[in-house]
């Protein structure tokens, strides 16, 4: 009698189970969508506010340098320069340069390395916004639906605006202006070519790396990037129209 009230239990335990991690799959839909929307309505928000705070700036902790700059008062300088090294197909690509992706990745696999992709600008901003720097594929995959939404309630303009703000450039340094401030000793706006692509090179491993203490291969990245700039207007004359 025993062994067949425990059948039965395990039975009922079965039958119980599957109602179970559909309770578990409906919550974690439901704080997905949640967190999507609180995300989605930063966005909107960030579209005409100043991002004041990023998650990698909590991490870092108090205090830290950070000064916003508009984008019409940025020098065009720095944005080209930022274009150029990091996503010369800016202002034609949709948030993700699958070429450049592709590319980067079949690299990786030639050089016997984990296969890496490359981000745009606009990935990077999303990135920044809503991240931590930990890298996952998770974190990748949800910065897809984060960099669409960006593109589409974001003008180019404010993209590459709050990307030049928020993103990290020195230990505790946040944005342009501040690490224009701090290395140059200078508003952003007053930044030579030279200037703005050492800051550029810096962007990849901003903690360890000093623009004015570039070792000979990044000089020589700098020099590269200077070059491009000379040969190639990232930032279409538009862009600096009121």
């Amino acid at each position: 009698m025993s062994l067949i009230c425990s059948i039965a239990k395990i039975k009922q335990m079965a039958n119980k189970r599957p109602s179970i991690w559909k309770h578990w799959a409906e919550v974690f839909l439901r704080l997905c969508l949640l967190l999507f929307q609180i995300s989605l309505f930063l966005i909107i928000l960030y579209r005409i506010v100043p991002v004041p705070v990023t998650p990698l700036m909590l991490l870092r902790g108090l205090p830290y340098e950070k000064d916003w700059v508009a984008f019409e008062k940025m020098s065009p300088t720095i944005v080209k320069a930022a274009i150029t090294a990091e996503d010369p197909k800016f202002s034609k690509h949709h948030g993700f340069d699958f070429e450049a992706i592709w590319e980067s990745i079949n690299k990786s696999i030639a050089k016997g390395r984990k296969a890496k992709g490359r981000s745009t600008i606009s990935q990077q901003t999303a990135k920044n916004l809503f991240f931590s720097p930990t890298r996952s594929w998770i974190r990748k995959g949800l910065e897809v639906p984060l960099t669409l939404s960006l593109e589409i309630f974001w003008t180019k303009r404010r993209i590459i605006e709050v990307y030049l703000n928020i993103i990290e450039m020195g230990d505790k340094v946040y944005g342009i202006e501040a690490a224009s401030k701090k290395y140059f000793k200078k508003p952003s706006a007053k930044l030579s070519k030279a200037e703005a692509a050492a800051i550029v090179v810096c962007f990849p491993n901003p903690r360890k790396r000093n623009p004015l203490k570039l070792n000979s291969r990044l000089k020589r990245k700098q020099a590269t990037i200077q070059r491009w700039m000379n040969g190639y207007e990232a930032a279409p004359d538009w862009w600096w129209e009121e």
